[in-house]
């Protein structure tokens, strides 16, 4: 039982260190994404051509990975902590 517990508490911090760097760029592609589209407002190109190009392949993924991270992250510490009670 306690090696259950040390594997799901292993996997927690496995998936929540990933879900720290994916945020990070979550975060930063909306910063980009602001500061590009200000950036055509007044005439400069920062970018945002590069950034609707990976839109669909990478910051919509990382957009999932975030949600479905942060639900298993909850599940799972809900089952540790189950399995720590009994």
């Amino acid at each position: 039982m306690v090696a259950k517990v040390k594997m799901i508490d292993r996997l927690i911090g496995w998936l929540n260190q990933l879900l720290v760097i994916d945020f990070f760029l979550v975060l930063l592609s909306f910063f980009w994404l602001a500061i590009a589209a200000f950036g055509r407002f007044v005439g400069l190109p920062l970018g945002l051509d590069l950034w609707y190009y990976l839109w669909q392949p990478v910051f919509t993924p990382a957009i999932g990975i975030v949600i479905a991270g942060t639900l298993l992250s909850g599940l799972f510490s809900w089952i540790a902590n189950a399995i720590k009670t009994n």
